[in-house]
């Protein structure tokens, strides 16, 4: 051990421990059970079993550890996005795609293609770019990983604004915003305007964050520590201030976070909801301006001055596989063409199969450490699914790769689709379309939305 630090080996970083133990010890206080004159226990800490504490110090040492329970925020709503309350209707446990017989299968691909009918199968492609990211895109300094990632953000923005989303006096909210780079860049795109302000959704913490690089004064940067799930916008001060037009935007949001989003923008933080709203009372009190629900044109007359709808939405779509119908906003389009939890349940495994064309050639340099069957950019997480979702093992006699490949995609398309009436019912104008090409991210559907001009949701049931 280097002198004056702990004597302990960490076995599993294969050096000594670094820490420095107290005067007269040979370890440090976390490893000082090795001590063997030491007549205190220590104990795993019950708050986080990753740290140890000495069991006569718990009650002091719970008063501040990390991992106690903070005050929540004041925009910290429980489950004010989360959707679903109907346990009954929910779920049970599934079995897994490789222990279903060939004949559920076929029923299950089925299904799909009928459900699949008469939806846009060809999305179009809407691969731009943006100044703003230029001088970054020809530096050579920046590697093939650092490169996809420009191209991608670079992407985003040009579609933003294409759509007009860029400009003065917006706050834009970043959903799984991590290091916080596609905020920094849109930031860097509206060096000239003022009256910005940018929001960081993340529910964990997160290192070598880029907000630090953001020395204008003309736009404020806020980070909120937060669950999609639990976060209502109407509640955030700095948005209670200003109120100033809302643009939902992410990368790769995974799954069920992109449900969570769209909720969150599209419901409870206009608070205006029609008539044919599934979701629970509370969202819609606030503005129920009207004694019967039928009357709903004069209703969304009267909500017009008190909330205004999300000036727009970009996000890049990602994860399927990770979608819970508990949270999936598409439920209702899932009912209209018979398809339910069930089939949600098996789709949005089956959505994993787009991606095996990648696993093909992954997995031949892996096959000697399934163990660490990880992707090599787990940023861009398009292979976080497991064999058993994938299938690839049990279905080669029944799928080829190509054959999975096509399902796969259209298993990402229902799922997508669903989103999209969800948004074009509430009012607003949604499409989806390929923001770059597949050799740079197999996860590469953009959702963009606007509100139309009346924003008056024309229910198709």
């Amino acid at each position: 051990p280097v002198p004056g630090r702990c004597a302990y080996f960490v076995a599993r970083k294969k050096r000594f421990c670094k820490m420095i133990p107290a005067p007269g010890r040979r370890f440090c206080g976390e490893h000082g059970q090795q001590e063997e004159e030491s007549d205190r226990k220590r104990i795993p800490c019950p708050l986080d079993p990753k740290h140890t504490v000495y069991e006569d110090q718990l009650q002091k040492h719970l008063k501040k550890c990390n991992s106690r329970e903070k005050p929540k925020p004041v925009y910290f709503v429980q489950d004010v996005n989360a959707g679903l309350k109907d346990v009954a209707e929910i779920p049970g446990k599934q079995v897994p795609i490789s222990s279903l017989s060939k004949e559920e299968l076929e029923n299950l691909i089925i299904k799909l293609k009928n459900a699949s009918n008469g939806l846009e199968l060809h999305l179009e492609e809407q691969i731009l770019s943006h100044q703003a990211l230029q001088e970054a895109l020809n530096d050579p300094k920046n590697g093939e990983s650092a490169f996809k990632h420009l191209k991608q953000q670079a992407s985003i923005l040009g579609n933003m604004e294409k759509l007009h989303l860029l400009g003065p006096g917006r706050c834009f909210v970043e959903f799984g915003a991590g290091r916080g780079k596609l905020s920094h860049w849109v930031d860097v795109a509206l060096q000239n305007v003022d009256n910005v302000q940018f929001l960081l959704v993340e529910r964990a913490t997160t290192r070598f964050k880029v907000d630090g690089k953001h020395k204008r004064r003309n736009s404020i940067f806020e980070r909120l520590r937060v669950d999609i799930q639990h976060l209502c916008l109407n509640k955030v001060p700095i948005l209670e201030k200003k109120k100033l037009p809302v643009v939902g935007i992410g990368k790769h949001l995974c799954g069920a976070a992109t449900d969570l989003a769209l909720r969150c923008l599209v419901e409870s933080y206009t608070t205006c909801s029609d008539g044919e709203n599934e979701e629970p009372a509370p969202k819609r009190s606030r503005n129920d301006k009207t004694e019967v629900a039928s009357t709903d044109s004069a209703d969304n007359e009267s909500n017009k001055d008190n909330c205004k709808p999300v000036a727009g939405i970009v996000i890049a779509l990602c994860c399927h596989h990770k979608c819970d119908w508990t949270h999936y906003v598409g439920r209702e389009f899932f009912k209209s063409v018979g398809l339910g939890p069930v089939e949600f349940h098996y789709f949005q495994r089956m959505s994993s199969w787009a991606t095996c064309g990648m696993r093909e050639t992954t997995t031949k340099a892996s096959t000697s450490k399934e163990s660490e069957d990880q992707t090599n950019d787990t940023e861009e997480h398009e292979q976080t699914f497991s064999k058993t979702e994938s299938g690839s093992d049990t279905l080669q006699g029944i799928l080829t790769v190509e054959e999975r490949k096509e399902i796969g995609c259209l298993c990402k398309l229902l799922i997508d689709h669903g989103r999209i009436e969800y948004l074009q019912q509430r009012g607003y104008k949604a499409a989806l379309q390929y923001y770059t090409e597949s050799a740079v991210s197999l996860e590469n559907v953009l959702l963009t939305a606007v509100p139309s001009p009346s924003l008056i949701p024309e229910p198709t049931t």
